[in-house]
């Protein structure tokens, strides 16, 4: 065990953890001086490539002399911190990592918290101290102070600081030294991380903190061994803290331990070290595998509660079942559940119908890449608008709350406070960084929902926006959740030219001809606060004196092109977004439009 230590990089989202592990990797000699190498090799998935986020914590080791060191990749957006939770039952300190710049962000104060209070000892890194606004002695103070903050022991307030750039791959003791390679990080892990204790004589003991899936061997156990020696066929008892009758009897069919990017086929694996174990059935995160002689649950990590909700219903629409592979309830509520196996975040349950479910998590990020993953799996099906989860506390209704950090030019600071102030949200903090200005708000999780592109164009796409879970708090009154209105499409068949000029006078389009549409879908916007119902299906009436070849002189004004995460934003309360393999579409929940207004007026009535 005196050869193994295991740590895991936390931060904020962009703050440098991938990168800083691929060069761990390469000054590890894990690469081949010939290899090619692609950037961020740590984050597989085609959707962590594309938006360049980790959303999946990884597993990766690195030996330096004599000495494994088994590494952890976490996600580092706020959505995504059940991720982060789980898996630091598996190590036993942690690298911070803080941007020279940006400093100490929402997503740093939540995973160092968690990190802090399993007692894990902390080596804070600075980096990205090759930025040209780089603040290193003020980033340093500011990491103290939350370290303070967040009520750490005279050790953890003591915490080794290197300083990086794990763009050029270099890290050195002090900012005045340059650094040439890696090696101070190393030197500072094998010294400062303790290695992982536990008694390998003892009966085995291991907590199942991740999961993998393979469609040959099924789903893979990943955790620490917390005791004893785990051996190939070995029989073995699964257990669960939360379950006391449970107890199954399995046999572990092979085991693997992570070497570089490869997971190497062992037969044994050893206290301390991480594995990853396949054939044991409906295994599950926070199980417990051990000796059926001595079947003792670990007790697993409390994850935060989901704090949104959104509905996924079976696809009614006209154009139903055209697109996708998978359309039904079964094939639907299947898919659901499964994902529930994987990310301990997310709650499924339910509803009243059986076309229906409730998906509960952490924002509208956790939906949007869950959405897009099933919709690129080949499923159908249309989602409602997230709405938050509120509570009753000592018989008062609450709301939860988001820490709300805003970093932009000092010019739109003012433009930003009012905008937020309509939304209920509280300013805590004011300061001014050089030319720039952070903002820090307490703001209710529902005064989130669509501002982040409005943000964007207030702040010309310079500012910064992050927010984290912070507490729950009575309910602050009612919201406007749009100021805008939709223009609804009043009869089904194709958009033409003439229908859609004539409808963009009214507002912003989201089509352009050629484009089937349904009675009841979305095609646009209106500045005006009320629905206006527009015919883009209308063609030209035809006379002796009016050719239909007049309409190529018609100008149309090219169409709002809407990412998913934008339709999610945009979506008022009696809307929904139809999910397909090849498009995303907004449209009303009650389509006809006669049924509509008879729904509106009754609600109406009732307030």
């Amino acid at each position: 065990m005196n050869e193994i230590r295991n740590i895991a990089i936390i931060a904020h989202v962009d703050h440098g953890k991938t990168t800083l592990v691929d060069e761990m990797l390469r000054q590890s000699g894990v690469f081949r001086e010939n290899q090619a190498l692609t950037d961020r090799v740590m984050d597989s998935g085609d959707l962590e490539r594309e938006r360049g986020i980790t959303i999946l914590a990884k597993n990766t080791s690195v030996i330096i002399g004599g000495v494994k060191i088994n590494i952890v990749d976490t996600p580092g957006h706020a959505d995504f911190g059940g991720e982060v939770e789980r898996v630091l039952k598996m190590v036993d300190g942690v690298l911070l990592l803080v941007d020279a710049s940006e400093g100490p962000m929402p997503q740093t104060r939540f995973v160092l918290g968690k990190a802090l209070e399993l007692g894990h000892r902390v080596i804070v890194v600075v980096n990205k101290i090759d930025r040209v606004d780089s603040r290193i002695h003020e980033v340093i103070d500011e990491v103290l102070e939350l370290l303070m903050d967040l009520n750490a022991t005279d050790e953890q307030l003591d915490s080794p600081m290197l300083f990086c750039s794990a763009r050029r791959g270099t890290a050195s003791y002090s900012p005045e030294v340059e650094g040439t390679d890696l090696k101070p990080l190393f030197d500072t892990i094998v010294e400062y991380i303790p290695a992982p204790g536990g008694d390998e004589n003892g009966p085995l003991q291991m907590l199942v903190s991740s999961l993998d899936y393979n469609e040959y061997v099924g789903r893979i156990a990943i955790g620490r061994i917390d005791r004893g020696v785990l051996r190939q066929n070995q029989e073995i008892a699964v257990v669960n803290a939360l379950d006391p009758k449970m107890n199954e009897k399995a046999k572990v069919v092979s085991m693997y331990v992570f070497e570089g990017l490869e997971k190497r086929s062992v037969q044994e694996v050893y206290c301390g070290d991480i594995a990853a174990l396949s054939g044991i059935g409906d295994v599950t995160i926070g199980d417990t595998i051990c000796s059926p002689n001595a079947p003792e649950p670990l007790p697993f990590v409390r994850i935060s509660a989901p704090t949104m909700e959104m509905t996924f219903s079976v696809n009614d629409s006209p154009f139903a079942g055209r697109e996708g592979k998978f359309v039904t309830s079964r094939n639907l509520r299947e898919r659901l559940y499964k994902e529930t196996l994987k990310d301990v975040s997310l709650k499924v349950s339910d509803c009243g119908t059986t076309e229906s479910f409730n998906v509960s998590g952490r924002g509208e990020m956790h939906f949007s890449i869950l959405i897009e993953t099933m919709r690129r799996e080949g499923y159908e099906f249309a989602v409602s608008p997230p709405r938050v989860l509120n509570k009753e506390i000592g018989g008062v209704l609450c709301e939860p709350l988001e820490r709300l950090v805003v970093d932009v030019p000092q010019e739109y600071v003012g433009a930003v406070i009012e905008k937020l102030g309509t939304r209920r949200a509280e300013l805590l903090e004011l300061n001014p960084i050089g030319s720039r200005s952070r903002l820090i708000f307490l703001i209710p999780s529902r005064g989130l929902f669509g501002y982040r592109s409005e943000f964007l164009s207030d702040t010309r796409g310079e500012g910064i926006i992050a927010s984290v879970f912070d507490s729950y708090a009575p309910f602050r009154g009612e919201l406007r959740r749009r100021s805008t209105g939709s223009l609804v499409a009043f009869e089904t068949g194709e958009a033409v030219t003439y229908g859609i000029w004539n409808a963009q006078e009214r507002g912003v389009m989201f089509i352009s001809p050629g484009v089937s549409v349904y009675s009841g879908m979305i095609v646009g916007v209106s500045p005006k606060t009320e629905d206006i119902v527009v015919n883009v299906c209308r063609k030209k009436q035809l006379t002796n004196m009016r050719a239909s070849g007049s309409d190529e002189a018609l100008r149309l004004v090219p169409p709002r092109q809407m990412s998913l995460e934008q339709c999610l934003e945009f979506l008022a309360d009696d809307e929904l977004l139809e999910v397909t393999p090849k498009n995303l579409r907004l449209r009303k929940a009650i389509l006809d439009h006669t049924m509509r207004m008879r729904a509106a007026h009754n609600a109406k009535n009732l307030k």
